[in-house]
């Protein structure tokens, strides 16, 4: 089992199976990133092939000052990025307006218990939710997003990726949190307020 350095070596002399090995090492890893970008299967799925091509593409120029883990990542969120860019037209929510809710992390909750199959359900809805309110976010705020509490980057790798500053990325993290909270805090009042509902109040609906 040869690691991430030996691979590159060999792909930069031209083995394709070494390079093939690069992208079975990864390729869950590009494909979760592409589809959390855009909420799609298939656009994910384009976006992560491409992705890969281009890394082939310039392996020969990789000089090794990153990790190719990070170097695979950058190329793939600017795939992501420049795809993004071409689809969003209309901004749905203005996040440059100042939103205060304090300071909020998400975070995943593990239940104590093997959940049940209703459980499986109802957190596979809220994962779709969570994800249909993240597609409503403009790219910019997405990428930071994503980067930091998906995949788990630090905000200086962040801004060396997007090619921002520091102050830029953390703005754009704490502004995207706080759009989904209050959307998440919305949707949770309008779903008890219909609960407090009678029946026959709910069929008015």
């Amino acid at each position: 089992m040869y690691n991430d350095v030996e691979l590159v070596a060999k792909s930069k002399a031209g083995d394709l199976h070494a390079f093939e090995e690069l992208v079975c090492r990864y390729e869950r890893k590009i494909y979760t990133l592409a589809y959390r970008m855009t909420g799609n299967y298939h656009d994910a799925n384009d976006l992560a092939q491409e992705a890969f091509l281009r890394a082939f593409q310039s392996i020969k120029g990789f000089r090794g000052d990153a990790s190719f883990s990070t170097w695979l990542c950058r190329i793939a969120t600017n795939v992501c990025r420049d795809e993004l860019r071409k689809r969003y037209r209309v901004s749905l929510e203005s996040l440059e307006q100042e939103v205060s809710f304090g300071d909020w992390e998400m975070k995943k909750q593990i239940p104590a218990d093997v959940p049940g199959p209703a459980e499986i359900y109802e957190q596979q809805e809220l994962q779709h939710e969570l994800q249909d309110l993240i597609n409503t976010l403009t790219p910019e705020f997405r990428m930071a997003l994503i980067l930091r509490d998906i995949q788990g980057l630090s905000y200086e790798e962040i801004a060396e990726q997007l090619e921002c500053s520091l102050g830029t990325v953390k703005s754009r993290i704490s502004r995207a949190r706080n759009y989904l909270k209050e959307k998440i805090l919305s949707a949770q009042e309008q779903n008890s307020q219909r609960e407090q509902k009678s029946p026959e109040e709910r069929l008015s609906i």
